[in-house]
């Protein structure tokens, strides 16, 4: 038994746009948010990764959650990041937006501590316990240290509010793995962007993007393309989109999609310190794969966008 939610296609893990003294820039992370409702992706993540969550306190975090359930208009699910040090603070920050009224939360393992297995599940239980919002389960064991794997997973069956799970380990045999044990018991979700499609032909109903902020409606022709089956015609726009899918996997992924984004003419480059801004060789790199995609953008066939 679960709750029951529509969650699919492409959900954009938003960025948070500041100001030039690194205040949150609400006006602008308005715009960022509606402009990729209005370009079609099916979602919107705040505050997850890109979104700099532990960045922010939880007044901004509210705030932003606001502003994207305004921008989305009801159009499009809300789902927002929690990604404490703690469970108990992973809880207070859940029913903060909760009360905001997101559609949803991805909920993280706990920060900087090394978990065991039992404490890594446990950690989660406490969280989906607070709540009476559905729940994503996030794994990103190169980033966050934890690996919820899929036996953790799987002994979370039982709550009724974990639905989802979104796995950035780039290990697409974990959703097969998964599925063997519990059926269609969770909602799949690819977690890096250079491995989606490989991530849709093994079962992934959703795909939280980082770089379908900067290109969102050939992201989202690709995932539809993919989910139809259509894989000769998605393979092209894939295979020209994977230079800057492969910024997705690094450490300074934030400041990379966030200077795509600012290329693109679709938001500021800027990030709160600790992240400075790319430089040198980084930078250029960036840059030039950027000229290049832009230069040859392909002709998107018909998916209903």
């Amino acid at each position: 038994m679960s709750k029951h939610v529509n969650w699919s296609g492409v959900f954009p893990a938003v960025t948070t746009q500041f100001n030039s003294d690194f205040s949150v820039n609400l006006e602008a992370t308005h715009k960022v948010i509606s402009n990729l409702v209005r370009d079609g992706v099916s979602g919107l993540v705040v505050c997850g990764s890109v979104g700099e969550n532990t960045s922010l306190t939880i007044e901004e975090k509210m705030a932003v959650t606001e502003v994207a359930k305004d921008a989305s208009g009801g159009r499009v699910p809300v789902i927002c990041g929690i990604a404490e040090f703690t469970s108990a603070g992973a809880c207070k920050v859940a029913q903060a937006v909760e009360r905001v009224g997101v559609d949803g939360i991805m909920v993280m393992p706990a920060l900087v501590y090394s978990s065991k297995p039992h404490e890594t599940a446990e950690h989660f239980r406490t969280v989906a316990r607070s709540t009476d919002l559905p729940v994503m389960v996030y794994n990103n064991p190169p980033i966050y240290k934890n690996d919820v794997t899929p036996d953790i997973l799987i002994s979370l069956a039982d709550c009724e509010n974990v639905v989802c799970f979104k796995d950035s380990s780039g290990d697409t045999r974990r959703f097969i793995d998964v599925r063997n044990e519990v059926g269609d018991r969770f909602i799949l979700f690819a977690g890096l962007d250079d491995v989606v499609l490989e991530s849709i032909a093994v079962g992934a109903q959703g795909w939280i993007s980082g770089m379908s902020n900067v290109f969102p409606k050939e992201g989202e022709t690709i995932f539809r393309l993919a989910t139809a089956g259509r894989f000769a015609e998605a393979m092209p726009i894939y295979e020209w989109l994977m230079p800057i899918l492969h910024l997705d996997a690094r450490p300074d992924l934030v400041q990379c999609i966030k200077l795509c984004e600012e290329i693109a003419g679709r938001g500021s480059a800027l990030t709160r310190p600790p992240r400075l801004a790319l430089q040198g060789a980084d930078r250029e790199h960036v840059e030039r794969i950027m000229a290049k995609a832009l230069a040859n953008r392909p002709q998107l066939p018909d998916v209903g966008l």
